[in-house]
Order: C-alpha cells, then structure tokens, then sequence
C-alpha cells in the first residue's frame, strides 16, 4: 500500500449523516488514534476509549449523541481499523455488539497492521491525514485544541484554505466595520486589526457559505467560544449563554454580562444572519441549554 491510497481510505470514511447534521465520532476517534500511534502505541482498549472520546465528544461535538462505541466499532467498515479478538466481533453479524460487551471482553483495536506499516515507513503521512480530518470536520478555531486533547503534534498548514479565509474575513470585517459583534473590540496595530476573525455562523465543513450572512466578526476568544458551543444567538440576534459554562474568572467579564443582549449590528439588514443557519449552530454546536 502506498501513501496515496492510505490517504485515499481516510478520504473515503463513512460517517453518520443527515443533510448537513455534524457526525465528529469517526473523525475524532480517529485523530485520538493518530495521536496514540505517534506516541507508539498501536493499539487502543475500549475501556480507556470510551473515557477519552465521550469527553472529546463533549468538547468538540454537539451535546447529543454521544455514543464512543459506534465509532469503536463502525471504523472496521472503512478498512483502515481492526479488532484484536475479531472472532467476537463477527458473531454479532454486523449488528453493534454495544458498551457492556466491549468492556467485559477487554476489546482492543487500532489502525490494521497494513495502515500502520505505511505509517511506520512515513512519518509525515500522520500530519497529511490528521490535517485532512481537522480540515474536513472542523473550524480552524478550534484546531489546536483538538490537537493537544488527542495528543498529536504538528504544525497547521494550508495555504489554500488561508487564501479562501483572507476573502471571507475581508467581507465580514467590513460588514461588521471591524468589531466584535459580542463585545465590541477593535484594537488596530497601526492600521491592522488584531486578534479579530471572520466566524463562520453554519460551519464551512457542514457546507456553510463564505457570505455576510453567514458570518460574524468576533474578537479570537469570543470566536472560539462560539465554536464550542458557549453560547448561541436567537434568530433575534440576540446572545444566549450556555448552562454549561462556569467558572471565577472571566465569566462575567466575557459571557454573562452580554447574555441577554443584542448583537452588534452589520452596517447593512442584508448582512444580518440568516435564521437558518443560526438555527444550524443551535442544533449541531450549542451545548446545553439556554440561561434563563
């Protein structure tokens, strides 16, 4: 097997869908598996996976459906992953055995040996494949974080996806005329804006458009706490807090004192968010529920 075609298996998953709903399982196993294998360790048990992923799950998918044995399992069916006791596996004839049995059985699987050699051979084929994933199912805002929970070590690069970013933040920056919609910031060093982005609202990787209305400008916390799910806004546009969110410090400076409250407006009503797509972001990133 050649590097190609190992990177060809990883563009080919299957994951869960339906319409544009986000299925993070396979992808995040799978980066939690190339950070595991960089640290030379092929094989991974069930018991220390389904810990893992449930909280990668809770960090960077939705708040629903978090379900680690489905990708534990499913993954055979993309032939890049293997079982250490296959013969159990089988004898549920393709349904899935669930978590009571991969615990008491000690169920261990990881990447098949074929996938491994090739990355044994070449190095650098887990950052092409881990750049793939990040880039196919996930904000670049997010990216690092991700990176450091899976405990995989390398460098972001893109250049084409930096080219297509610079044009969308150019338009949102100037819909929004160079603030953060939540909270206002809009330092400059001389005349560049700094620590400032162009959010996407319904993500690209879910088919997002790279349009004003389906944008925000938002300072680089504000962006990654949107992200995460920290909070949403109301097709009123207004800023609603996550009962999820905690904490001493920053929380009322960064999140309570705009829960409540109305965006900062774009300059023109045709850029304002489009209902639909703040709906998408309720849906497949929000956690938890609403404050009152």
């Amino acid at each position: 097997m050649t590097p190609k075609e190992v990177l060809q298996k990883f563009e080919t998953i299957r994951t869960w869908g339906n319409g544009d709903k986000r299925a993070p399982h396979k992808p995040l196993l799978i980066l939690l598996a190339l950070g595991s294998l960089q640290n030379n360790k092929e094989s991974l048990a069930y018991r220390e996976v389904d810990e893992k992923l449930t909280s990668l799950l809770e960090e960077f998918g939705s708040s629903k459906n978090q379900r680690p044995f489905y990708p534990f399992v499913r993954l055979a069916n993309d032939h890049i992953w293997t079982f250490d006791k296959p013969e159990l596996i089988e004898s549920y004839h393709g349904e899935d055995p669930g978590r009571p049995f991969l615990f008491d059985n000690d169920i261990h699987a990881g990447f098949s040996p074929a996938i491994i050699e090739v990355f044994n051979e070449y190095p650098t084929l887990i950052n092409e494949v881990a750049h793939y994933i990040l880039d196919s199912n996930f904000p670049e805002s997010i990216h690092n974080d991700i990176l450091s929970a899976v405990g995989l070590d390398l460098e972001i690069k893109n250049q084409k996806r930096k080219v297509r970013d610079q044009k969308f933040r150019e338009k949102i920056l100037v819909a929004y005329e160079y603030q953060c919609a939540v909270c206002g910031f809009n330092l400059r060093l001389s005349n560049h804006s700094i620590a400032l982005d162009a959010a996407h609202i319904k993500w690209h990787q879910a088919g997002g458009p790279d349009t004003e209305v389906n944008g925000l400008a938002l300072c680089t916390l504000h962006h990654k706490l949107f992200d995460l799910g920290a909070y949403k806004l109301s097709k009123e546009l207004v800023i609603i807090v996550s009962d999820r969110v905690n904490g001493t410090q920053g929380l009322e400076e960064w999140l309570l004192r705009f829960h409540n409250k109305q965006i900062r407006f774009p300059q023109r009503k045709q850029y304002y968010p489009e209902p639909e797509y703040i709906v998408w972001h309720w849906n497949d990133v929000f956690k938890g529920y609403g404050r009152d």
